[in-house]
Formats: structure tokens, C-alpha cells, sequence
């Protein structure tokens, strides 16, 4: 995923089920950084700063994870915004068009969780701490292994406990988007 960052709002919700277990997540019983960044300054004129992104800071170390934390029934990540546009998701293989993307529930997940492709085009269940749940499709990767770099926009690593979630999801859940509660229909 590429120039979206943590979205305008963000909340704790739980990944559900076994939709994310597999027999891999066993060799991880925790999740121990597996690097750092140093960053440096980036070009003017690079970095995208929208949906309040964050740019890297000159000299500041970032951690890199190539887990996730492992999957329980309920497993803690936070939940935060996308709009998906533009087709900057890895769904590139796939016969699927922008705005079919904008009508149905889909998400990233940090790298981990992701397992290199593996979970993309499954669907997992997202309880937010609304009580409410949706299903929704995996397409993109958090990236939380690299960043502070060309490719990543000039942003830090993604988190390794991250879920970026359509606006579709947002709704579906009843949480608030921007700080307002929207209740337009998706």
C-alpha cells in the first residue's frame, strides 16, 4: 500500500476467528522487531501528507516487524481509515475495478497478518469495540518491514498490529469517520 497512513480516525478492534490462524502464525509465539530504519530527509516535494500521513523524520530510528502479533479468537489491532481510491491496492492480478472496491468491505493488513500475499482476496471478520462486525476482504499489505524510502512515499513503517479499512468497513461497524458519525449509505 502506498501513500496512506494512518487514516483521520483510528480505533481498537479484534481480528475474529480463525480467518487469520494458520500453522505459520505458530512459529511466532511473539512478535520481536526484526529491524530498524534510520531515516533521512526526504526530497522536497515527496512525501504525501494527506489523511494525516506522516512523513519520516530525519535521524529518527523506526522499528521494522516482519510479524504480526499472533491470531487469536480475538486479537487486538487498530483499525484505521482508507479511502482505497485510485487502485493503489496489490489486487493488480485481479479482475476487479476501482469502484466495485468503493461498494464492498475491504482492508490491508500489516505485513504478518498479510504472510506475503497469502491472505489477500480471503475474507476475515473485524469486531470493533461498537459491538458490531463485518466481514471483509484482504487486499493490500501494511507494510511494516520498510519505509523512510522512495517507494514508501517517504512515510515510516506501518505498525505490525494495523488494519486500514474502507469507509464501507467504518460504516458497517458504526464508528465514527473524521471524527462525525457518518451514516451515509456506502
Amino acid at each position: 500500500m502506498k501513500n496512506f497512513r494512518l487514516g483521520t480516525a483510528s480505533l481498537i478492534a479484534f481480528l475474529i476467528l480463525s480467518t487469520l490462524s494458520s500453522s505459520s502464525d505458530a512459529r511466532f509465539p511473539t512478535c520481536k522487531p526484526n529491524g530498524k530504519i534510520k531515516a533521512k530527509n526526504p526530497p522536497t516535494g515527496h512525501c504525501n501528507i494527506e489523511d494525516d500521513d506522516i512523513c519520516c523524520i530525519k535521524d529518527k530510528i523506526y522499528t521494522t516487524y516482519k510479524c504480526s502479533p499472533p491470531v487469536s479468537n480475538k486479537t487486538e489491532a487498530l483499525l484505521t481509515l482508507n479511502s482505497f481510491k485510485n487502485g493503489e491496492m496489490d489486487m493488480d492480478h485481479q479482475n476487479v475495478t476501482t469502484s466495485i472496491i468503493l461498494m464492498i468491505h475491504v482492508l490491508a493488513l500489516s505485513t504478518g497478518w498479510y504472510n506475503g500475499g497469502a491472505r489477500c482476496i480471503s475474507n476475515i471478520t473485524i469486531k470493533a469495540n461498537t459491538g458490531r462486525s463485518v466481514k471483509a476482504m484482504v487486499v493490500d499489505e501494511c507494510d511494516s518491514t520498510m519505509g523512510c524510502d522512495e517507494k514508501h512515499d517517504y512515510q515510516p513503517p506501518y505498525q505490525n498490529n494495523l488494519v486500514i479499512a474502507s469507509q464501507t468497513v467504518w460504516r458497517a461497524l458504526h464508528v465514527p469517520m473524521n471524527g462525525l458519525w457518518d451514516s451515509s449509505p456506502p
